[in-house]
């Protein structure tokens, strides 16, 4: 079911941002900020926490430590054990460098994995922009489109204000 946004495109940060401040305080449903770079406070600006995929990556690296302490154990321990100059079989520091690289091999692929999971982005999956050029000089505020025709016309309004180029009514599946 597709669903309904109001796309307001802008010439340059500085109107983009200056328009974030008043949707946010009239409540509307900001669905997302496209911007060509990377623009300074706008996380600020919309509210956004801070990521969770650094827990992520701490669990994945933890897990791939585990794997990597355990695989050399059962090898080294249980099932080949060798007398090698009469060093224990658990040696923890020859157990270091797999250890450090096998962690940060989990680490990686699980941020990596997580990040693609979370952004819904798969092979074949079609591009949907959220109005032409916001990968060029364009950028682009994204709002669900309110119910009421009078909080339309207020948003159009405070986009107008801002010194929006263009609003447009949009309907995509997962823009």
């Amino acid at each position: 079911m597709p669903r309904k946004f109001l796309v307001a495109t802008f010439a340059d940060q500085d109107s983009m941002l200056s328009a974030v401040g008043p949707v946010r305080r009239e409540n509307y449903r900001l669905y997302d900020v496209y911007a060509p770079y990377p623009v300074h406070g706008l996380d600020e600006a919309m509210g956004i926490r801070r990521s969770r995929l650094p827990l992520i990556s701490l669990a994945a690296g933890l897990c791939g430590l585990a794997c990597a302490l355990g695989l050399q154990f059962y090898a080294n321990v249980l099932d080949w054990p060798l007398n090698v100059g009469g060093k224990p079989d658990n040696s923890t520091l020859a157990f270091i460098p797999i250890s450090f690289e096998l962690t940060v091999l989990f680490s990686g692929l699980g941020t990596f994995g997580a990040f693609l999971l979370r952004a819904r982005l798969y092979p074949g999956k079609p591009a949907e922009l959220a109005a032409p050029g916001v990968t060029d000089d364009t950028f682009a505020i994204v709002l669900r489109k309110p119910t009421d025709a009078a909080d339309v016309d207020k948003a159009r309004a405070i986009f107008t204000g801002c010194g929006a180029t263009s609003i447009e009514e949009k309907e995509a599946h997962l823009l």
